[in-house]
């Protein structure tokens, strides 16, 4: 309990999810280099630091075997906490991602961009959808991450957007969701390659705060534009 004159920590919950081998934990590895050493990328300052270290439960091949996790504190605001959850990308794995699913409070969905594995992904995301029972974007904030964009011959944003076209996952001008359509990054999670590693968790956690506190926890479809070119995360 905050004592007298302090704030009360805020704590939210982002999870990476997407089929295995997608990356993920490399995301969130590259992630906690990035904001360990508060390098800035593309001009844009880091915001966050991490607290404590990246915990990973994998294999002896590096796969997931269920979950990894890692906490950051917000270095604008104190007393925002951001707990970063991924899930095991294996099918086997379904009961168990469901449970790591639960407190969610924004999705970052995570997409092998090799164009072999496309029906894989989509397989992914309707998993996504199942499990959150009609609540992205309505309810909970949805960024998409075209991961390894470094490869050839890989999926490009308009493949992604007739996908969530067709899952009913994007708006048109005259629905009052479409502002919070999923913002699409095409993205390396590689360290020295990386690409829009923390602006994809940015988007993520912005979105997450103006459910929070602009949307009574749903997405907010007025007066918004001003403020969310100034709330902190």
């Amino acid at each position: 309990m905050a004592k007298s004159g302090e704030k009360s920590m805020i704590d939210k919950k982002i999870l990476y999810w997407g089929m295995y081998g997608s990356g993920k934990t490399t995301i969130v590895d590259t992630l906690y280099k990035l904001t360990r050493d508060q390098k800035k990328v593309k001009e844009q300052s880091i915001t966050i630091e991490p607290t404590g270290t990246f915990q990973k439960i994998d294999s002896a091949s590096g796969a997931t075997l269920y979950y990894d996790r890692g906490t950051f504190q917000s270095n604008k605001q104190q007393q925002i906490l951001w707990h970063v959850f991924t899930v095991g990308g294996q099918k086997s794995y379904i009961p168990l991602r469901e449970k790591v699913y639960r407190g969610t409070d924004g999705v970052i969905f995570v997409v092998d961009s090799q164009t072999h594995l496309f029906e894989d992904n989509i397989e992914s995301l309707k998993e996504l959808k199942q499990v959150t029972k009609g609540k992205l974007i309505r309810e909970t904030p949805l960024v998409i991450m075209l991961n390894k964009q470094d490869l050839n011959d890989v999926i490009v944003v308009e493949d992604l957007k007739q996908v969530l076209k067709n899952e009913r996952l994007w708006y048109e001008l005259d629905n009052k969701l479409h502002t919070w359509n999923p913002m699409i990054y095409e993205t390396c999670a590689l360290y020295n390659q990386e690409k829009d590693i923390f602006r994809s968790f940015s988007e993520c956690a912005r979105r997450v705060f103006l459910y929070h506190f602009y949307g009574n926890g749903k997405a907010p479809v007025a007066g918004i534009s001003s403020k969310m070119a100034s709330l902190p995360i």
